[in-house]
């Protein structure tokens, strides 16, 4: 079945869990798509786990159609949600609408998500107003990395968590289908997630949201830059990666790759005509 908003939130109703995981390529997000994952996040995390990049705040709306019409190819039944990237909404509620729209028609997304709370619900409602579905992200919001002074914990005093609480409660009435809690503490998103009457998608934000999203790369051990609290390995694909590429080399100094298997043939009397 098509995941979609309305799927989201016949999910938060019902009590049943909602799973999203990023992807940035075709491969890939056909994989995840196969797999059943009711959402796939092609995330502005792509600046670290793909570009090479410290942070998301170098990723470009180019960059982002590019991967996530590559995701949309490969994505049949799962939402595809295109994060916006660093300054394509922060400027103002014209550039946050065009921007959104270009994200839909050229990246193929199915939703756009967006960083930030009742700074940003004007463009979350003209988004929304627009016909685009908006996912909100508060927490522990990558893009405003350097105004935290690093990657720390949110919400963790009476104002922040306040903050959090309200910026939660603002953007689901500016129209938002579903929030991000990143990097918050677990009773904190407990309480968002009891007051919201859309899905809370947690992301070291404990058990009790309504979804969890995970970086893919992540999951797999497939990046090693940087390991978060919150992730946990459901497989070391890394290392079966890297020991792959080191039988390759092996067999090719060996002689052992390619073998006779590999090899397309010809009769002998044409290629002797050639010498």
């Amino acid at each position: 079945m098509k995941n979609s908003v309305v799927t989201f939130q016949q999910m938060k109703e019902k009590g049943e869990k909602i799973s999203m995981l990023t992807a940035y390529d075709y491969s890939t997000a056909k994989l995840e798509d196969e797999a059943g994952v009711n959402s796939i996040l092609v995330g502005d995390s792509l600046g670290n786990v793909i570009l090479g990049y410290e942070d998301t705040i170098s990723v470009t709306m180019e960059d982002m159609i590019h991967h996530g019409a590559a995701v949309a190819r490969g994505a049949k039944n799962a939402l595809v949600i295109l994060d916006m990237p660093f300054m394509s909404y922060q400027t103002s509620v014209y550039d946050a609408v065009v921007n959104a729209g270009r994200l839909m028609k050229e990246g193929r997304a199915g939703a756009v998500k967006l960083e930030g709370g009742l700074e940003v619900c004007p463009q979350i409602q003209a988004i929304v107003d627009a016909g685009i579905p908006v996912c909100a992200h508060l927490g522990l919001t990558p893009q405003s990395i350097h105004a935290f002074g690093g990657f720390k914990v949110q919400g963790k005093s009476e104002d922040a968590a306040r903050k959090i609480l309200e910026d939660a409660k603002a953007v689901e009435k500016a129209g938002a289908f579903a929030v991000v809690l990143e990097g918050i503490p677990k009773k904190l998103a407990d309480l968002i997630t009891e007051k919201l009457h859309i899905p809370t998608i947690g992301i070291g934000a404990g058990n009790g949201c309504d979804g969890q999203v995970l970086v893919y790369q992540d999951l797999l051990g497939m990046f090693s830059d940087f390991t978060p609290k919150f992730v946990k390995r459901y497989a070391e694909v890394g290392e079966v990666m890297k020991n792959a590429f080191r039988q390759y080399m092996e067999e090719i100094q060996s002689g052992a790759f390619p073998a006779r298997e590999h090899e397309y043939s010809m009769d002998d009397d044409i290629i002797e005509k050639l010498y």
